[in-house]
């Protein structure tokens, strides 16, 4: 039976980055994956969806040229190549992974592992049994799409996040049921190739989790886009006639209607894998993993990261969530700083977001002042046409401390990274306001909210 230090479960952005980080500091590491290295951000989620919406932005700004004196013939599409492409660029970063495992001198199971509550891992490999064991132990087994209990669900035919890329034709339509980031990215993605878009909500708004106004100014760009948006919709039932979903809606003042569509994609959220450690009895909260402040769990030898904790689905939280873990596994002393976490979709326009909302200073009893600054006078965003968008930023009265910024706008998923860097080192208003930013930029527009915060503005 092969012994060691840190055992990680699963080899997505939480899972091998603990694995590298645990290696690193001088631990002997194993790692078990059941599927593809990079787990589904890298094969199935963040990487292909992001490659596609690039395609989705050009095919938009070749339309959009048009009005700049920029003719060009009749745009075709060719699935397969933007496919190829996708595929070739998840293989060259699983290739990467899987060189700097070795570099680590890390094992790698490629097989089904399920953790014992002596310790031992029993990994099933695609012609054998073996039984590893690890004195500390990092769950990273991430989680999967979650998929409705609708009538008729069944019998119907749907994709899900996990299985939208693999398609084979562009849709005559497509019905998209939830409004949240994965709905409203792929939304943006097939809305590109001329296919018919709807979205089906049960919330009163698109991307819930956002601030309204960001959820607005996307709403109204996608609607611009002729995606056709449901909110405080359910579906309440899925027939299938001549090849094609039926798709029942029906609103919250009880308005039905039917949604007649090729295709069908399942994006109301994800559930966590949780079946590798079954066998365990570990305090759970809901249906996730419950750790503390160091990622581990009620049972101080195993740690959890990613999704399977049920905070941020987002693959920067799980990676740094890792880089903890296994800091702490190796004996260090360790926590996440969730504050900077950066929050982004990456739609058209983009969103980003970065520590307090306006509801949360109101919920912590902050004294606080908002400054929006929108985009339609900046200089970059006029020459670009790209002048959709503002910035808003949320700071504290008391000392001028930023709070919170969110970002509509073209490259904003970019942008972020400066008041995330504010925030991490409780920077303030005035120390914003003194920087010089190039112009012409967007990111002016973060300048001229601090400048105008503290009463010295000269474009707001």
């Amino acid at each position: 039976m092969n012994s060691y230090e840190v055992v990680v479960l699963g080899g997505g952005p939480g899972g091998y980055v603990a694995a590298i980080r645990a290696a690193k500091l001088g631990k002997k590491v194993a790692l078990i994956e059941a599927r593809e290295l990079g787990g589904t951000c890298l094969n199935r989620g963040c990487i292909p969806s992001k490659t596609l919406l690039r395609l989705a932005e050009v095919i938009e700004t070749i339309e959009k040229a048009k009005s700049w004196g920029i003719e060009t013939g009749d745009m075709t599409f060719s699935l397969s190549k933007m496919l190829g492409r996708k595929d070739a660029i998840i293989q060259q970063l699983r290739s990467g992974i899987a060189h700097l495992l070795k570099q680590g001198k890390i094992d790698v199971y490629n097989g089904v592992g399920n953790v014992q509550a002596d310790g031992e891992i029993t990994v099933q490999l695609a012609e054998k049994k073996e039984i590893i064991r690890g004195d500390k132990i990092i769950l990273a087994t991430g989680s999967r799409p979650l998929v409705p209990a609708i009538e008729g669900i069944e019998e119907s035919a749907y994709f899900t996040s996990d299985t939208i890329f693999d398609i084979d034709k562009i849709p005559e339509s497509m019905v998209i049921v939830g409004g949240g980031i994965i709905g409203v990215e792929l939304a943006c993605i097939f809305a590109s190739l001329n296919v018919p878009v709807s979205i089906v909500e049960m919330n009163d708004r698109i991307v819930p989790s956002e601030e309204p106004e960001a959820s607005k100014a996307l709403s109204k760009s996608l609607k611009r886009k002729q995606i056709t948006i449901l909110t405080n919709t359910k579906v309440m039932k899925i027939e299938q006639h001549d090849g094609r979903q039926l798709v029942h809606v029906e609103s919250d003042s009880g308005k039905a209607q039917t949604l007649d569509t090729e295709a069908m994609l399942m994006a109301v959220g994800r559930s966590p894998n949780t079946s590798a450690f079954n066998d365990l009895n570990l305090e759970m909260d809901g249906a996730f993993v419950k750790v503390n402040s160091a990622m581990q769990t009620s049972d101080p030898s195993i740690y959890a990261v990613g999704d399977v904790t049920g905070g941020w689905q987002l693959a920067h939280v799980a990676s740094a969530e890792g880089v903890v873990a296994a800091a702490n596994a190796a004996g260090e002393t360790e926590t996440v700083d969730y504050r900077m976490v950066p929050r982004c979709v990456y739609t058209s326009p983009e969103i980003a977001s970065v520590g307090l909302t306006e509801a949360d200073a109101k919920r912590q009893g902050i004294d606080y002042k908002v400054v929006r600054v929108d985009h339609a006078g900046n200089g970059r965003a006029l020459a670009q046409d790209e002048k959709e968008g503002f910035t808003k930023l949320i700071a504290s009265t008391k000392y001028g401390e930023i709070l919170g910024v969110l970002m509509v706008g073209p490259h904003v998923t970019e942008m972020i990274a400066e008041p995330s860097a504010f925030i991490h080192l409780e920077g303030t208003v005035d120390e914003l306001a003194s920087m010089v930013h190039a112009h012409p930029t967007i990111t002016e527009s973060l300048y001229e909210a601090a400048a105008s915060w503290i009463g010295k503005g000269v474009h707001h």
